[in-house]
């Protein structure tokens, strides 16, 4: 018989018996050593001389009968499918396109793109990108061993606090935090996933320190609190949803660690608040779906580097770029995967039309293509001169909605617990 008793006495959770839903975690640390440049966008990387917290790469796995998805983190600015794929055949033992690899954007941590160096070469370090690759899909394999029965808590409301804005027209972000957390039979956390639009640039690319940023703290915090393995995959944070490290007064700007310390452990105790009441489903459950999709490279700069770059992009005859979706319905939730920096307006539209309750979004996964606009957005306002020049083009952000949409009413609902 298959049963949870959920008890709340402060904070007390007893599962005397778990069903067929297991779950794995693992990390490691890709930390470069000796340091090398860092990259917070198109250009040449920024020399480090230091670093703050430890670059990591963390693997999430989760199993109810046949299937089994793997949630992957890492401390990138982005990581491009041709990279993802290499980690995707490392992994027997998850079938390639449940492999969901989401970069958390912090913007001190080494080029994985190929970014042109204005030297006629480029800063990415192959070497070193080889590294990660062996390293997440050993993160990945290790989880996938360490497959243990588990439940599952989950939870979606607004984090308080000074978290995040957005820069172009403050107000305009989704301040709503969605939380995965897995439990043991006996109900101590395995793992919390915290999902949350954000740009982890509270140092910045040029500063020469290599770091997650307050993606690290955040990890830290929820250790110290018992949450946990954390895990932290972003959201529509697109143009251009970032820290809020504004200083009172208009004084500009902290682009301290301390900062970063602050921001990291506030989001953290905001996702274990929310969570704090959710109860424990015993045997949620589990269904990845996945499609490709292509998208039109219109932008004369993103063709240039997926030209120039030596990862090895490839394109169709006529242009475009191919990548892959997902949706995941675990228990009552809906989770969809983005391949860039959607826009706010476009994740709540997502959120909104998706079939989940709640429904998660998890940008700059299985690839990594730059701002995601739709047509009536692009190239339109002086502020997204930036955003529109380093996207695919005007057709990305209708193609993306479309394409996810079409995907999730082809697909059953997720289940009610």
């Amino acid at each position: 018989m298959k049963f949870s008793l959920w008890l709340s006495l402060g904070w007390l959770l007893t599962l005397p018996a778990l069903g067929a839903f297991r779950a794995g975690v693992a990390t490691r640390t890709v930390t470069p050593d000796p340091l090398l440049p860092v990259s917070g966008g198109v250009g040449p990387g920024h020399a480090t001389r230091e670093k703050r917290g430890e670059l990591t790469v963390r693997a999430l796995v989760l199993e109810q009968g046949s299937q089994r998805v793997a949630f992957v983190s890492v401390d990138f600015l982005g990581f491009p499918k041709v990279l993802g794929d290499r980690i995707r055949a490392l992994v027997p033992t998850v079938p390639g396109t449940n492999i969901l690899i989401g970069a958390t954007h912090t913007h001190s941590a080494p080029d994985c793109y190929g970014f042109p160096d204005g030297k006629g070469g480029t800063g990415a370090d192959l070497k070193y990108l080889e590294h990660v690759v062996g390293e997440t899909a050993a993160a990945i394999r290790e989880a996938v061993e360490h497959l243990e029965p588990a439940g599952l808590r989950m939870a979606s409301g607004e984090a308080r606090g000074r978290i995040a804005y957005n820069y172009y027209a403050p107000e305009l972000y989704d301040p709503r935090v969605n939380v995965l957390q897995l439990v043991r039979p006996g109900g101590a956390p395995l793992a919390t996933l915290v999902n949350y639009a954000i740009h982890p640039e509270v140092l910045g690319s040029d500063r020469g320190i290599c770091s997650p940023d307050l993606i690290g703290p955040l990890y830290d915090r929820l250790a110290e609190k018992g949450a946990g393995t954390g895990i932290f995959m972003n959201s529509a944070q697109g143009g251009m949803v970032t820290a809020d490290n504004r200083l009172p007064d208009n004084r500009g700007e902290a682009n301290s660690w301390e900062e970063c310390q602050r921001i990291g452990r506030l989001l953290a105790d905001e996702a274990l608040r929310v969570l704090a009441s959710a109860p424990v489903l015993a045997d949620p459950s589990l269904q990845v779906f996945a499609r490709t999709v292509q998208f039109p490279v219109d932008s004369p700069l993103m063709r240039a580097i997926l030209k120039g770059s030596p990862l090895g992009y490839t394109a169709a005859d006529d242009g475009r770029v191919s990548t892959t979706i997902n949706l995941v319905n675990l228990g009552p939730a809906q989770i969809a995967t983005i391949p860039g920096e959607a826009l706010p307006n476009i994740g709540f539209y997502l959120k909104r039309k998706l079939r989940g309750q709640p429904n998660l979004l998890f940008g700059l996964t299985n690839d990594g293509f730059g701002y995601m606009l739709t047509r009536v957005d692009w190239q339109s306002f002086k502020r997204y001169e930036y955003v529109s020049r380093t996207s695919l083009g005007e057709e990305t952000g209708e193609i993306l909605i479309n394409e996810l949409l079409k995907l999730a009413a082809e697909v059953p609902k997720p289940m009610k617990p």
